[in-house]
């Protein structure tokens, strides 16, 4: 039974990609946010991060943190001191950029000799006026391959893949959308980039910003992740979102390397992604990734908790207690079915041989914590839409483990939860 399965859903996923073809490369529409071009696809490794106290002319709300800020003194101030601490401290200076909404002004060096990141660390964290300096972090999406056989579910949506989803018959979507689409919901998808012409995810977009130079393409992962939260319902082809009237803002901060196919980001572009989407109000942050503790992260995600938004973070299976940012006080920490139900402080999901968006308008069956993330995301914004503010979604998602999205739901709306669950 789950050959004939897998070879049903293989046949769809197949006919759909050649029905459409793979073509010729397409040009991204215009969506509201100007690309930004920075130093990110370069290995991180040997590059060190150097927080300054930004003065009181610097720190103002609606700053533009990619370009030009402050006076021109100021400037000129803030490059003579960067200038100077990498002369004293033999670094090679790379990139700034002024964080308003923390209070900082980030400078990134080089290391071009022998010492350690570590010892660099400690160096520039001693220089006076420094506020703190860390490493330059590398992430990792949280992506398991290859995919194993496809689960199906019989509903009554049009949309030809929608069957064969995890989420059809787990989660009962069919059920949950009468209820709740996500509507009015701004989800930013901070990842690689997204296919922004798929013809699942064409029109779901509140905006596009790039924090990563070169590579134009779309990539599978950020695509991904976003089909699962927001793909187009209804429309008879493909799969339908967890939360299909919701807006994705898609913040490209991570990139696919030539080579293995593992995608990453580092702790600048995150940094970058995050500040935009806690400056343009998205009600549910999704951080697919882990990667070792950030303290520019750590007041990033802390901050964007704080203006109301849902950071939802995958955990990484591998090692579970040391996922980061999964664990940080008020994110919601996810992994897919493989996570030990001894782990007391997070959600399970939907992650297994998930059907979603993929690059040139195909689908494709993905696994990981990555796409458990993208589900409870997508939840998230079901939950918005119903609460709003007045009562916290990551408090109406129950008790921590395999999550019940239909008593989710049933909290806060008419739902009953026996009859979702028939």
């Amino acid at each position: 039974m789950i050959g004939r399965r897998l070879l049903l859903v293989l046949a769809l996923v197949m006919g759909a990609a050649f029905a459409l073809g793979p073509g010729p490369a397409r040009a991204a529409p215009e969506l509201p946010g100007a690309p930004v071009a920075v130093a990110g696809a370069q290995s991180a490794s040997r590059r060190v991060m150097m927080m300054l106290d930004l003065g009181a002319e610097h720190y103002r709300s609606g700053s533009d943190y990619g370009g030009d800020y402050g006076d021109a003194m100021g400037i000129k101030a803030r490059l003579r001191f960067a200038r100077k601490v990498a002369r004293a401290h033999r670094l090679a200076l790379v990139d700034s950029w002024p964080m308003p909404l923390i209070g900082v002004d980030c400078i990134i060096f080089e290391i071009r000799d022998g010492r350690t990141v570590e010892a660099v660390v400690r160096e520039l964290s001693a220089v006076p006026g420094v506020s703190w300096s860390q490493p330059l972090n590398e992430f990792e999406m949280l992506e398991a391959r290859p995919p194993g056989p496809a689960r199906a579910a019989t509903v009554s949506y049009n949309d030809r893949l929608f069957s064969a989803q995890p989420a059809a018959s787990l989660w009962h979507l069919a059920r949950l959308h009468a209820v709740a689409t996500g509507r009015g919901v701004t989800v930013a998808v901070i990842d690689s980039r997204v296919d922004l012409l798929h013809p699942d995810l064409a029109g779901q977009f509140a905006g596009s910003v790039d924090f990563v130079p070169g590579r134009p393409q779309a990539e599978r992962h950020g695509t991904g992740v976003a089909g699962i939260i927001a793909a187009r319902s209804n429309n008879a082809q493909g799969i339908a979102g967890v939360a299909p009237d919701a807006r994705i803002l898609a913040l490209r901060a991570c990139w696919e390397r030539a080579t293995g196919g593992v995608t990453v980001c580092d702790s600048l572009t995150l940094a970058r992604a995050l500040t935009y989407a806690i400056d343009h109000g998205a009600g549910v942050v999704n951080l697919s990734l882990t990667g070792p503790r950030d303290p520019l992260i750590a007041r990033l995600v802390a901050l964007a908790s704080a203006r109301g938004a849902t950071v939802v973070a995958a955990v990484d299976q591998k090692d579970p207690a040391a996922s980061f940012p999964a664990f940080l006080p008020g994110v919601v920490a996810v992994g897919d079915e493989r996570l030990s139900d001894r782990l007391q402080s997070a959600y399970k999901a939907p992650g297994l041989d998930v059907l979603t968006t993929q690059p040139e308008g195909k689908w494709d069956l993905v696994s990981g914590s990555s796409y458990a993330a993208a589900h409870v995301s997508g939840l998230v914004a079901l939950l918005r839409q119903l609460s709003g503010r007045r009562t916290a979604p990551e408090t109406l998602l129950g008790p921590h483990g395999t999550l019940d999205a239909c008593a989710a739901l049933a909290r806060v709306s008419h739902l009953d939860r026996r009859a979702c669950l028939r």
